[in-house]
């Protein structure tokens, strides 16, 4: 379905389970809703969903204005409006962790937990942004897309799963390059560390084993400064563990749902 939300039109999934909480996954950079499927298909029942592609992604619209991470969560935000959801959990994988923890600063009230997967308060460096932002617009996504792939799955992967690998580099390598752009810019700018230790609602915060773009050092980082925060690590995963661990993934988020049914702490 789409939505016009801040001037933009926004394509989304929402499956409602009235009486059940909300579950509401923010992607990563360079990916559309579909990441989530497999975790989705072994959480069915348990929970409402709200998949969503953020601007500039999958079939969402980039708009003319200039897109920060406030912006990303504002959109977010405003689809929860429009949709009547007055509280839900947010699941934000990498630049979704950043969207999330935006969102919580601005609009607390609307979340009843936080679950960060392959995430930070702050994601590489300003240089390393802005040779991603001259690639994308000079010699295209396609141009580097390997070398992303290897970050985002292990070689176990790369070597057992190679009609998939190959479906994702598509799915990466088809992103609109200057939404693309619009959200390396987005990550470069971002730096919610003084923010983090401000978060007072229940948080599960995860990474790979083998993440190569948010190690697990610096995803841990995230969770010490967070009171109160649950860490934990993904065997067998890089930094897309809901394509290539959805069982271990979902697992964690159904135990830490459950633990924390009454919602805020």
């Amino acid at each position: 379905m789409f939505a016009r939300i801040n001037g933009v039109s926004l394509h989304y999934r929402h499956e409602p389970a009235p009486g059940r909480p909300v579950l509401v996954f923010i992607n990563s950079l360079g990916t559309d809703f579909r990441i989530w499927q497999d975790v989705a298909d072994r959480l069915a029942g348990q929970f409402g969903f709200l998949f969503y592609d953020k601007r500039g992604h999958g079939l969402s619209e980039l708009g003319d204005a200039p897109v920060s991470i406030e912006t990303y969560a504002a959109d977010l935000a405003g689809l929860l409006d429009h949709l009547g959801i007055a509280s839900a959990t947010l699941c934000g994988l990498s630049i979704g962790g950043l969207i999330a923890q935006d969102l919580y600063k601005e609009r607390p009230g609307l979340i009843e937990r936080l679950i960060f997967c392959d995430t930070a308060a702050k994601i590489g460096t300003a240089q390393s942004w802005n040779d991603r932002i001259a690639a994308t617009l000079s010699t295209g996504i396609a141009s580097f897309a390997d070398s992303v792939m290897e970050k985002w799955f292990t070689p176990e992967f790369h070597k057992h799963r190679a009609a998939e690998l190959t479906g994702y580099k598509t799915m990466l390598s088809r992103q609109l390059p200057a939404g693309y752009a619009a959200a390396c810019t987005a990550l470069r700018d971002a730096d919610y560390s003084a923010a983090a230790p401000s978060i007072a609602v229940p948080t599960l915060v995860i990474v790979g084993d083998q993440d190569g773009s948010t190690p697990p050092d610096l995803v841990r980082g995230l969770a010490e400064a967070i009171p109160g925060a649950r860490f934990e690590i993904i065997a067998g995963a890089g930094h897309i563990p809901c394509v290539e661990q959805p069982e271990a993934l979902s697992a964690l988020i159904a135990d830490f749902m459950m633990s924390h049914s009454g919602g805020r702490t």
